[in-house]
């Protein structure tokens, strides 16, 4: 007879649930939760669109992940990043891909 070890679920480092709405997969209810912010804005008529997990590629084969990419009815366009940890790594890569695109990541 065999046993099969199975690995004991450990918790996340920064604490954050992970969750799913509308088939899609979040790294944290807080990020969840803007979404649905999101959509409502979309029904109220203030948002046009967004787009979620946007890439940008930096110098050196770096990539930053955006949260959303918001589209305004006004016009507007920004750069949303859900955050809860603000982290050395995450900070680094906010500079850089403010350096390098025309763009101002708003942290949630």
């Amino acid at each position: 007879m065999s046993y099969t070890k199975f690995k004991a679920p450990t918790a996340n480092k920064y604490r954050n649930k992970r969750c799913e709405l509308d088939g899609f997969r979040f790294d944290s209810m807080k990020e969840c939760n803007y979404y649905v912010q999101l959509k409502r804005q979309v029904m109220a008529g203030d948002v046009v669109t967004f787009l979620r997990q946007t890439p940008f590629h930096l110098p050196g084969g770096v990539k930053y992940v955006a949260d959303f990419l918001v589209f305004y009815a006004s016009g507007e366009v920004a750069v949303i990043d859900v955050k809860g940890v603000r982290t050395t790594e995450y900070k680094t890569k906010k500079k850089l891909v403010e350096f390098h695109y025309p763009v101002v990541i708003t942290e949630v």
